[in-house]
């Protein structure tokens, strides 16, 4: 009867902890969405704590240091987004535009055309940076 209780015990405190870990990331959107970005900051982090390998909490750090001009963080968290799923099309064109942004047409050119063998959702974002890499290239 005691071993009962205490495995039920367990049960209810891990699957809170998981409901509680889990709206971390709801959480942080929701602040992100309201330009309340050092409070979406804590709560995507929280995330990380419990979850290393979110990569929805890493993409949205790096739209973060983004808005707050913190380049080095932005590319920081975009190559952990990168690293977690190679394959993640918004991470690929946010880096590629951050190399574009500091002059780095080689390696934004590489991602992007990386970012066009695999897109679904962000072909013609694709298209259009292609075009601005060229244009900007010539310069």
């Amino acid at each position: 009867m005691i071993k009962k209780f205490f495995y039920i015990l367990i049960l209810f405190f891990l699957s809170t902890n998981l409901f509680a870990k889990s709206d971390y990331v709801k959480e942080g959107i929701d602040l992100y969405n309201k330009n309340k970005f050092d409070d979406a900051k804590f709560k995507f982090e929280q995330d990380i704590v419990f979850n290393p390998k979110s990569e929805l909490s890493y993409l949205y750090l790096s739209k973060i240091f983004n808005k707050q001009n913190k380049r080095n963080l932005e590319e920081r968290n975009l190559n952990t987004v990168m690293l977690l799923n190679p394959k993640n099309e918004e991470a690929i064109y946010n880096l590629a535009r951050l190399k574009l942004t500091s002059s780095d047409y080689k390696k934004s050119k590489e991602l992007n055309k990386k970012l066009k063998s695999i897109c679904s959702k962000f072909c013609i974002k694709s298209d259009q940076l292609k075009i601005e890499i060229e244009n900007l290239s010539k310069k």
